[in-house]
């Protein structure tokens, strides 16, 4: 059994980057880190209000010296990693993307959480030490060098902690779908009255519990919300927005950092739209031709919407 430890919640962003022969760029966790020895991707956390996509080029040029260009997104997964010598338990949601290089030279570090930045062949890689999202990224066999806890621990689903400037602040991963139906209608729910976008449409879904895949969390939350169940097509892409003074049912402002990757979604078998969580975020789900959803003007729409239905080309 893991001993008790304090759960934390983070996001972070990696680059997935290889070179004309089909090397792959990794770095190695140094003696500072939780797993000193073991290779990873380039990457690190998102600052409060940071998108991924600069996070993803900012830790990949301080970790490897290179700078790099984001051409598109990877994946989008989530794992959990128990530190005793930290006392603590993390779970990461973990966005990979692909980059490309505009320049630099490759460097080592050092009193750093990495000290090493090498290009290895994919054969290479598969004999060194991995960590488990990054054999997943780069369809290699995982090996355990994580501790995992034995299950998930209680962890609320929204805390906001004092900031630096004593504004309580709050960074939160969610999944959304773009869901449609056999006959091309949308589904979309209306945010209720006391939370932030009030009476606009937004895309079913919301905020991942811990330990949970983002993808198995859309599904549940898509039927809890609406009484659908879906089918997961693809990912489309990751918004972030950021609300530097979110007025919602807490009564007080916080600076609210929101990271959503958004899924196209399929409902083969759709049911009238029952809104599960009486009295919670969502007023109202609604299913709507491709007409009335163009018909629907910009300031009746939250902003993830706006993307994901651009990115579904809706």
């Amino acid at each position: 059994m893991t001993p008790a430890l304090e759960p934390l919640r983070r996001i972070a962003a990696y680059a997935v980057l290889t070179d004309s022969n089909g090397q792959v760029l990794l770095v190695r966790a140094s003696p500072r880190s939780g797993t000193p020895g073991v290779w990873s991707l380039p990457g690190g956390a998102v600052d409060h209000g940071e998108d991924p996509n600069h996070t993803v080029v900012r830790e990949t040029a301080a970790e490897t010296g290179l700078s790099v260009a984001v051409t598109g997104l990877r994946d989008v997964l989530a794992d959990m990693r128990a530190l005793p010598h930290r006392g603590i338990t993390i779970h990461t949601d973990r966005l990979i993307y692909e980059v490309s290089v505009r320049g630099g030279t490759l460097c080592d570090r050092v009193g750093q959480p990495t000290d090493l930045a090498r290009w290895h062949t994919i054969e290479a890689a598969k004999a060194l030490p991995l960590r488990p999202f990054t054999a997943g990224a780069l369809d290699l066999p995982a090996d355990s060098v994580d501790l995992r806890p034995d299950e998930a621990p209680d962890f609320p689903s929204f805390y906001a902690v004092p900031g630096p400037d004593g504004l309580h602040r709050a960074q939160r991963f969610a999944a959304y779908a773009v869901a449609t139906d056999p006959g091309g209608r949308v589904l979309l729910t209306r945010v209720a009255d006391g939370y932030p976008g009030a009476g606009c449409w937004h895309l079913p879904g919301g905020g991942t519990d811990y330990g949970e895949q983002p993808g198995a969390a859309l599904i549940r939350e898509l039927h809890e919300e609406t009484g659908q169940r879906g089918r997961l097509v693809a990912l489309l892409g990751v918004a972030s927005h950021r609300d530097a003074a979110s007025l919602g049912p807490e009564g007080y402002p916080i600076d609210w950092h929101g990271v959503r990757a958004f899924y196209r979604v399929e409902v083969e078998s759709p049911a009238p739209p029952t809104v599960g969580d009486v009295g919670g975020s969502t007023s109202e789900a609604r299913w709507f031709g491709l007409d009335e959803l163009r018909a629907l003007r910009s300031h009746e729409l939250t902003e993830v919407t706006a993307e994901a239905m651009q990115a579904a080309r809706l």
